[in-house]
């Protein structure tokens, strides 16, 4: 997605420890242009595996998913990382090690919003390590659901995220490529794959 590519560019900045912040874009701003073409590019994408959910995390997936599911016309069901006394059970539990966290958060869906009739294409944010990933698809097997592909928005590739992911064999669309990034070379970004 170019329009995307351009914006990382511009707008996106290296921090210590191999982070990249895109917060004007994803992460805390959204520009809504922009979220509406990740979603019709997601879309476009995922339409013939004819999925009837979007899953995603709070909170950065849920713009890009549910524009995604908008587009598709149809659910967005998004895992909570605290568990509210309102869920009903029995609940659908994972955990994830996030690096911006700062250690493991746990994840839980609602066994009222996803189980086996469901066909899930997974949308999130970004793809590094596929960790998260991988929690949601431990979650997405417990409830018996099918998951058909994985996509977000923003991949870095030398994180090998697509490589740990392999063994789910299910298509990973991402709409940027991060190739690499230094201080000294800047964000090499390309379109998605």
């Amino acid at each position: 997605m170019q329009s995307l590519v351009e914006a990382i560019k511009e707008q996106g900045v290296i921090l210590p420890g191999g982070f990249l912040k895109v917060d004007s874009l994803v992460n805390h701003q959204l520009l809504p242009h922009l979220t509406r073409e990740m979603g019709v590019r997601f879309a476009e994408y995922f339409a013939p595996l004819r999925p009837n959910k979007i899953l995603t995390i709070e909170v950065s997936g849920i713009a890009p998913a549910i524009s995604a599911a908008m587009e598709l016309g149809v659910p967005m069901v998004y895992a909570r990382k605290k568990k509210p006394l309102t869920m009903k059970e029995p609940a659908f539990r994972g955990e994830s090690v996030s690096r911006t966290k700062g250690g493991a958060v746990d994840l839980f869906i609602s066994s009222e919003f996803l189980g086996p009739d469901d066909r899930v294409v997974v949308i999130d944010d970004f793809l590094a390590s596929g960790g998260t990933l991988r929690a949601l698809h431990g979650m997405i097997a417990e409830s018996g659901a099918q998951l058909l592909g994985i996509g977000c928005v923003v991949e870095k590739q030398f994180e090998e995220g697509r490589r740990n992911l392999a063994d789910l064999n299910v298509p990973v669309h991402t709409l940027a490529n991060i190739v690499r990034m230094s201080e000294a070379e800047g964000i090499v970004v390309e379109r998605g794959r």
